[in-house]
């Protein structure tokens, strides 16, 4: 079997900024409407209400969502905002408000390489549904059959050697058969030291100064998928 190439998404595969610029800020913005059209919701119920007790059983869903924005602002690790997030960018998603960014020569890639036989897969810190919305939704349509396999930080995280073995279990493939692709080098370094290959995508647009030398840390290093050799 060819190579598997398991792929980072965010300052990999797509723009760091499209978070930051676009799906940070829908959610802030589209918050008071989405609460007050979908709030008696049993999911979305849920997740105010945990919000709600966490804040002294406050009953005022106007209340709540300030929280939430501030939240947002404050780029608060919570878990009912993350899963708030994931409900409204799915409705964003789905209703065309946005598609998601994914650079042309990772398009390009990846679709050559589904071509060739190379199994491909992703490996992000953002939930598998929320993988699914990005690669469903993208700039050049849908991208998801191109995918045998997603995993999210449910088989570790990404900074941990463990996980990437994990990984390459749950694939059925010797570690050195799977090649990493990561714009985060302590992510690399976990999937060195599990047996992996790995690639550092030092995009410009992401990174202004070049990550060459030291910085690199031994991994090889691109600047565009269309660089990458996944023989």
């Amino acid at each position: 079997m060819k190579t598997t190439i398991l792929t980072d998404i965010e300052g990999t595969a797509g723009s760091i900024s499209f978070v930051r610029d676009v799906l940070f800020p829908y959610a802030r913005r589209e918050l008071p409407r989405f609460v007050r059209e979908h709030g008696k919701n049993p999911e979305l119920r849920r997740w105010l209400d945990e919000v709600a007790t966490e804040h002294g059983a406050m009953c005022d869903d106007a209340m709540i969502v300030e929280v939430l924005q501030g939240w947002i602002d404050e780029d608060r690790k919570h878990t009912a905002l993350k899963a708030l997030q994931g409900l409204m960018w799915s409705d964003g998603y789905r209703n065309a408000d946005f598609t998601a960014h994914v650079y042309p020569d990772a398009v390009e890639a990846l679709r050559a390489w589904h071509a060739a036989g190379h199994p491909l897969a992703v490996y992000s810190s953002g939930s598998v549904p929320a993988q699914h919305l990005f690669f469903g939704y993208s700039d050049a349509g849908d991208l998801r059959p191109l995918f045998s396999a997603f995993f999210d930080t449910a088989v570790g995280g990404k900074r941990q050697a463990a996980s990437y073995a994990n990984i390459a279990g749950q694939l059925r493939r010797e570690p050195g058969d799977i090649v990493f692709l990561s714009d985060v080098v302590e992510e690399l370094d976990a999937a060195r030291d599990a047996g992996l290959r790995t690639v550092l995508v030092d995009r410009r647009e992401d990174y202004p100064e070049p990550r060459t030398g030291e910085a690199a840390n031994g991994h090889p290093r691109v600047e565009s998928f269309a660089a990458i050799d996944a023989a």
